[in-house]
């Protein structure tokens, strides 16, 4: 009996590659994709991998796990990878590499398969969740062991095999997409010198071709948790759609990195999320009208640490699940309204409201109504800067 292998396929060049070199080598192969919002045809896909040999070929649909289980942590711990990347590719790899082990153990397959290169972050990410869930499952990375040296071999080889492939050699990015953003590399890219191309970008206008007038959006919050968008209750995964529309329309959720890749090279990375540019925009407003100052800034401490696990490939893993149960205490109060301006590429809050809001006005206005005792600063300026009144004096 042959042995069985679970393939992570997405329909691309490289994994129907990775489905004949895995036959060739006297696998079964099962084909397994998910639906995590990228898009695509995904019947055509199952289609396409049965037509190269899969002995069967598997769709799950993971949309609302992904983006319940995993965008959802992720915004509600403002985590961003050096300042600009929100993450998207990176979240869904330990769901997809979850389902492999699942999928594994259900077809009784000795191995698990991905196509991931061997100078990227995925491969770390899809093995080391493989190794926390599935440790005696045996993965396979073709991609590092076969011959091919570049994309016109595999081309070349995928013809010889009669492969059903849709790409061609003037292909010039390299794309990996979902409902919380678009990845975007290679090609022209590749001179970190040169400005993308707007024909780089997939969902996005440019922002010299959107609308004159601004839009604006309300999102509101229920304990951390998109609730609301324009006044209208909504699941989180429908705001994120609509708000993925609206945003790319406006230019809204571009970004352009020299990222530091986990393997040790730095790398170009072209990055679009209308969506949770705006959503983390928002929570991050919210967040600053309901949290004391001493809480903000040790969350952002817990944002950059949580980023890079998330990065790393180490979503489960002892740590990511601590730091949530301190998140979810702070997210006990952020409730409430964050209105955002959508103009010119720009997602700006200008607006934010909330029952548990730490704001009052009676403290902070010059009006009539000021409560503030200003005489009472004084003496707590001299106790402030006592210390430092001590050292000059010594000096």
């Amino acid at each position: 009996m042959r042995p069985k292998v679970v393939l992570a396929y997405s329909g691309g060049l490289d994994t129907t590659v990775c489905l004949q070199w895995l036959k060739d080598r006297g696998f079964d192969v099962i084909a397994f994709c998910a639906d995590v919002g990228q898009g695509e045809d995904l019947a055509g896909v199952r289609r396409r991998a049965l037509r190269c040999g899969a002995v069967k070929a598997l769709i799950h649909d993971l949309r609302q796990e992904f983006v319940r289980d995993f965008v959802l942590p992720a915004l509600k711990a403002d985590a961003v990878y050096e300042g600009k990347y929100l993450l998207a590719t990176a979240l869904s790899r330990p769901l997809i590499a979850k389902h492999l082990a699942q999928v594994a153990k259900a077809e009784k397959a000795t191995h698990v398969a991905h196509g991931c290169t061997g100078k990227g972050n995925d491969q770390v990410r899809f093995e080391v969740t493989l190794a926390a869930l599935a440790p005696s499952v045996k993965v396979l990375a073709p991609v590092r062991e076969w011959e091919l040296k570049s994309r016109e071999e595999e081309i070349a080889y995928a013809q010889r095999h009669r492969l059903p492939i849709t790409v061609t050699k003037k292909r010039l990015y390299s794309l990996d997409q979902n409902l919380w953003g678009v990845s975007i590399e290679c090609g022209p890219l590749e001179d970190p010198w040169i400005e993308p191309p707007e024909g780089a970008y997939q969902w996005t206008r440019s922002p010299r071709a959107t609308p004159k007038a601004p839009a604006y959006v309300t999102v509101a919050f229920s304990r951390g948790v998109p609730a609301a968008l324009n006044g209208r209750r909504l699941p989180f995964m429908t705001i994120i759609q609509q708000l993925n529309t609206i945003g790319a329309r406006y230019g809204v959720g571009r970004s352009d990195l020299i990222e530091d890749r986990l393997v040790g090279i730095k790398s170009r990375e072209v990055y679009e999320a209308p969506a949770a540019t705006i959503l983390h925009a928002a929570h991050r407003e919210l967040e600053q009208l309901t949290l004391h100052r001493e809480t903000l800034e040790f969350k952002e401490l817990v944002a950059a640490r949580y980023a890079r696990l998330i990065y790393d490939g180490l979503w489960y893993t002892p740590l990511r699940t601590a730091l949530d149960g301190f998140i979810a205490r702070t997210q006990a109060v952020v409730t409430g309204e964050v209105r955002v301006k959508l103009w010119g590429g720009q997602a700006v809050p200008v607006g934010r409201r909330s029952p548990r809001a730490l704001y009052r006005r009676t403290l902070a206005t010059y009006g009539g109504t000021d409560a503030f005792d200003q005489r009472a600063a004084a003496g707590f300026i001299a106790i402030w800067g006592l210390p430092y009144k001590s050292a000059g004096a010594a000096r």
